[in-house]
């Protein structure tokens, strides 16, 4: 299966593909570009910053959100150990992290008809 374009001039539609990094840009309309962007930076900060919260409730036994957990659950009737739901809080904030981390990553891939690649650019060889 060969990526390159029949003629060897124009860039396929799905975009590129870098032969040094692998990556591969997708070439869409800019309204969708725009949306894309938009909303992938969004749910990335969103989640980078409830990762943080949920990090800092880990951490702190006073936290606000530690105390809504832990009385959410002692009325429905569970009693957690300290140390479990610590680790729990832990891996759910780093697990939001690498969720925002990923969507900003897959976002870059999109890029607007007409956009340089910013490595093709470069003056450094």
């Amino acid at each position: 299966m060969d990526d390159s374009s029949p003629n060897g001039d124009e860039p396929s539609p799905t975009g590129s593909a870098d032969t040094t990094t692998g990556r591969r840009d997708v070439v869409v309309p800019i309204r969708l570009y725009k949306t894309i962007t938009v909303f992938s930076t969004l749910i990335a900060t969103a989640c980078i910053l409830g990762g943080f919260i949920f990090i800092d409730a880990a951490t702190l036994q006073v936290s606000v959100l530690r105390r809504l957990l832990l009385r959410g659950l002692a009325s429905i009737g569970l009693g957690v150990d300290q140390e479990l739901f610590t680790g729990v809080l832990a891996i759910i904030g780093l697990s939001l992290m690498a969720a925002g981390t990923g969507v900003f990553v897959l976002s870059s891939r999109f890029r607007a008809p007409g956009m340089g690649n910013a490595q093709e650019d470069s003056d450094e060889k």
